[in-house]
């Protein structure tokens, strides 16, 4: 069954984790490149352009000839709690989409293909909305997520960019989107509306069920591991879904559309987030190995310090390490093998003591499969640490608290 009236307002429209958590992080981490997008001047140099790229390209939509339309808009605004001024454009032929270009103060919204002779009343409100919603999350807190926004797009266009700052322009745009996409349901009052906006818009249709999409896109995203392949935008049956999650006030609303925009943690895929989560992944992993005193050898605290400069073992036992993703074990396989053949005068119980975290990662096959092919440690020898793992790790224990007390 699907409402007809969502139970979300305004006051539920906040930007999703991931953007206030990449936002964060280039704040703290880019602070020079921030303050040059943040300036004045800079919004200024964008206003400019986009006002003269405007008027080149597209008609105007005065109110006086179309106003309908611009009732529309003024309602969407309201709704939104927009007081800037909302100019609306026409573009030339092509394909059904609407855009917003930003200026502090003013909203620019340019239509393209048929969009005003197929959507009708509450449908064009949810366009409208959607692109105003962007001009909201563009105008909060100071207009960071547009500074976001922009350094992200200038870093994607860049021919030196890294692979994880263009995973983390591409997901920050598939968010955006997600967020006018809750901007245009508030803004049309409704999700059926919505929904069959974004499908018209999609397909080209006249007419759409949005019941019957919303049940097509519960079919879809029952897939297992189901995720978006959008660059800039997610796959309609993605934001259809993720709408009616967040409208029916789903707890684990944010938490699905993470899964479906991101994906398992993957070291193919990783976005500067994603960086920063391995890191901690991996630092934990080493602490958990070096947790035991007879472990904290020199060669294996000099090797934990290549990893991280300022690492020190832990100073109590740390609780169990909880499994990884899956698209980890392989990475997390391989720096365990390493520290095993760091320090070969500790003979077999640093091959123990990884087996055991390795079995509690998720990622024992993978440690191994890399101690017999990279070490070529005889299999055999493997079976045999593997049973008397428990018995090394006392009898090094024993012998270590020995020594301490000579």
């Amino acid at each position: 069954m699907v409402e007809t009236t969502p139970a979300v307002s305004l006051e539920d429209l906040t930007p999703l984790p991931y953007q206030r958590a990449l936002a964060a992080w280039l704040e703290a981490n880019e602070p020079e490149v921030w303050r040059w997008a943040a300036s004045a001047e800079a919004r200024e140099e964008h206003a400019a352009a986009v006002r003269a790229e405007l008027l080149r390209n597209s008609y105007r939509l005065d109110a006086a000839a179309h106003p309908e339309l611009h009732s529309h808009a003024q309602l969407a605004s309201q709704r939104l709690g927009i007081t800037a001024s909302v100019t609306l454009y026409q573009a030339g032929d092509g394909a059904m989409n609407a855009a917003i270009h930003f200026m502090p103060g003013e909203a620019h919204i340019v239509l393209s293909g048929p969009l005003l002779e197929r959507l009708q009343g509450a449908e064009m409100q949810a366009v409208l909305g959607h692109e105003l919603a962007h001009y909201l999350l563009w105008e909060l807190d100071g207009s960071r997520y547009h500074v976001v926004d922009r350094l992200l797009n200038a870093t994607a266009a860049d021919p030196r960019a890294d692979a994880s700052h263009l995973q983390a322009a591409r997901r920050y745009a598939l968010y955006t989107e997600a967020f006018a996409d809750r901007g245009g349901c508030v803004a049309c009052g409704a999700l059926e509306p919505a929904v069959s906006a974004l499908v018209k818009v999609q397909t080209g249709l006249s007419q759409v069920n949005a019941a019957s999409y919303l049940q097509q896109a519960e079919e879809i995203c029952a897939a297992p591991d189901m995720q978006t392949r959008g660059t800039s935008h997610p796959e309609v049956f993605v934001r259809a879904r993720a709408l009616r999650l967040w409208t029916e006030r789903e707890p684990d609303a944010d938490e699905w559309l993470a899964g479906a925009l991101e994906g398992p943690l993957d070291l193919g895929t990783l976005d500067i987030l994603g960086q920063q989560r391995v890191g901690a992944i991996t630092r934990a992993t080493i602490a958990q190995l070096l947790q035991r005193p007879f472990l904290q050898s020199e060669p294996l605290l000099a090797h934990a310090r290549r990893f991280f400069p300022d690492f020190k073992p832990p100073g109590s036992a740390m609780p169990p390490p909880e499994e990884v993703p899956a698209g980890l074990h392989d990475y997390l396989a391989s720096v365990l093998v390493d520290f095993v053949a760091a320090d070969p005068e500790l003979d077999d119980v640093t091959l123990a003591a990884a087996l055991g975290i390795a079995e509690a990662l998720g990622c024992a096959g993978p440690l191994e499969q890399r101690v017999v092919k990279d070490m070529r440690f005889p299999k055999r020898n493997l079976t045999r640490v593997k049973r008397e793992a428990a018995a090394l790790l006392d009898k090094a224990q024993s012998q270590h608290q020995q020594a301490a007390t000579t």
